[in-house]
């Protein structure tokens, strides 16, 4: 079993911001899968499912990015599953917009969401799919400000085209494992 964790920030204010592309992916892959994420439990939203064979955890923290560690903690002691049969879904500031990046291990780059994670876990082995969102246009503009930004009109349609081009990344890291994911995603996105 897998667990697929999506990571943003509870509430409608965040919903379609930069930072929540974690929520949207997963909400997509839901989607394509026919899996209902609204089972509350464990600090989360989550929903249990098949995506083709694998079967899989599909969950959003409920406890905002910065404490996202304590719902990863709790869903994988409640449902058994070792750190690297995690699948965590991020943002990336470095990373160009729409750029996917799959990590099997390693440090938090300065996301906050992951390094709860790593901290609650006690270990950095977990697999990371990193969305690209790019860094502010204007330099002056505080990043955070910019990943807490709302998306509206051809912006956000933009969004909803990426998070669809990127859930057929997901799904083969999911299906065929990392390696054939990163080989054809990272090379198609270069």
């Amino acid at each position: 079993m897998k667990l697929i964790l999506g990571l943003g920030n509870p509430g409608r204010s965040y919903s379609w911001t930069r930072h929540n592309v974690g929520f949207l992916l997963l909400d997509c892959l839901a989607k394509r899968h026919g899996i209902e994420i609204s089972r509350r439990g464990m600090n989360s939203l989550y929903g249990w499912g098949r995506i083709g064979p694998q079967e899989a955890i599909l969950a959003k923290p409920q406890t905002f990015m910065n404490l996202s560690g304590e719902a990863a903690q709790r869903l994988l002691h409640f449902f058994k599953i070792e750190p690297q049969d995690a699948i965590v879904l991020h943002d990336d500031l470095d990373l160009p917009w729409g750029k996917v990046r799959i990590r099997l291990r390693g440090g938090d780059g300065g996301h906050k969401g992951i390094r709860s994670i790593m901290e609650a876990l006690g270990t950095g082995g977990f697999v990371r799919f990193k969305i690209g969102i790019g860094r502010p246009e204007r330099p002056s503009q505080d990043p955070a400000d910019f990943v807490l930004e709302p998306l509206t009109g051809e912006k956000r349609e933009e969004f909803k085209g990426m998070i669809e081009r990127n859930a057929e990344a997901l799904e083969t890291l999911i299906l065929e494992g990392p390696q054939a994911a990163m080989n054809r995603f990272h090379k198609d996105r270069e």
